[in-house]
C-alpha cells in the first residue's frame, strides 16, 4: 500500500487521519510485518534542516505523522493540506488499548526508572500484567546498547515504545530496526511516559485545539523548554514563510 504523502521542508509526512493510522498499524501487526513509526513537529523539522542523521532517521520511517498543530497549519498555508494532527501521545494510548484488547504485548523503553516503573504499575492495574513484555529506563551508555536490543528481542513484544528526546529515539530506532524486525510496531514517544505516569500534565483540550500545547508545556518547565519552543518555533515560522515566497518545488 502506497501511503498519501506530502513533502514539507525536507520532510515527508504521510497524510492519514488518526483512525487511518491506527488501522494501518493493526494491519502490520496482524501480518506480522514491522512498521517503523515516527512523528514530526515544528521543533523536529527545524532540527532536521541541520542534522542529516536525524533527517535520514525520520524520512526512512515507514509511517510519519504530523504531531503538532503548527505542522498542519503550515501544510495548509503551503497548499499541501494534511487531514489532521496525529498526536503521538494519543496514538500511544490507543495502541496500548489495542494491545490489551488483542492480547498483544508491549515493551516500554525510556524515561527515568521511577517514571517507567510507575507506568508499568498503571498499565498492569488497568490492563493486566499480560500486556507487558518488559521495560527498561532510558539511561544507558554505548556499551550497554547492544544488550538492551538483545533484551527487547528476547522479550518478543509486538509493540515497542521508546521514550527519549530527539534525536536519540529516532536514531536508536533507525539504527536497530533490522535487529528488531520481529517487533511489529516500533515507535518513538518522547515525553509520553511522563504524561501517562502523572509526572507532567497535558494541556486542556481547548489549548490542544488552538495549537498551544507547546505553550502549556513551556509554562510547566520554562528553564528547560524556552529554547526548544520559543527559538525553535520562530525558526519554523521563518522556514515556512521562506518556502512560501521561494518554493523549492519538492
Amino acid at each position: 500500500m502506497t501511503l498519501p504523502t506530502i513533502h514539507l521542508l525536507n520532510t515527508q509526512i504521510h497524510n492519514l487521519s488518526f483512525q487511518e493510522t491506527l488501522e494501518y498499524i493493526q494491519q502490520h501487526i496482524v501480518k506480522k510485518k514491522q512498521l517503523h513509526h515516527t512523528v514530526v513537529n515544528a521543533g523536529k523539522i527545524v532540527q532536521m534542516q541541520s542534522n542529516p542523521a536525524l533527517r535520514e532517521s525520520v524520512n526512512s520511517a515507514d509511517l510519519i505523522n504530523a504531531d503538532g498543530q503548527a505542522v498542519v497549519w503550515a501544510s495548509r498555508f503551503l497548499k499541501k493540506p494534511l487531514k489532521e494532527r496525529v498526536a503521538g501521545v494519543d496514538l500511544m494510548h490507543s495502541c496500548v488499548e489495542m494491545a490489551a484488547e488483542n492480547n498483544y504485548t508491549i515493551y516500554l523503553f525510556g524515561a527515568t526508572q521511577e517514571v517507567v516503573e510507575n507506568l508499568v504499575h498503571k498499565y498492569k492495574t488497568t490492563y493486566g500484567s499480560h500486556v507487558l513484555a518488559g521495560y527498561r529506563n532510558g539511561y544507558f551508555n554505548e556499551d550497554e546498547e547492544q544488550q538492551i536490543v538483545e533484551d527487547i528481542k528476547q522479550a518478543k513484544p509486538q509493540m515497542l515504545f521508546v521514550a527519549m528526546p530527539s534525536p536519540r529515539k529516532e536514531n536508536f530506532l533507525y539504527m536497530h530496526r533490522d535487529a528488531l524486525k520481529q517487533v511489529n510496531f516500533i515507535m518513538g514517544v518522547g515525553g509520553s511516559f511522563d504524561v501517562f505516569a502523572g509526572k507532567t500534565k497535558r494541556a486542556p483540550q481547548w489549548m490542544q485545539n488552538a495549537g498551544l500545547e507547546w505553550f502549556y508545556r513551556f509554562l510547566q518547565e520554562p528553564k528547560r523548554m524556552w529554547k526548544r519552543y520559543l527559538i525553535g518555533n520562530s525558526k519554523f515560522v521563518y522556514l515556512v514563510l521562506k518556502e512560501k515566497l521561494f518554493p523549492s518545488h519538492k
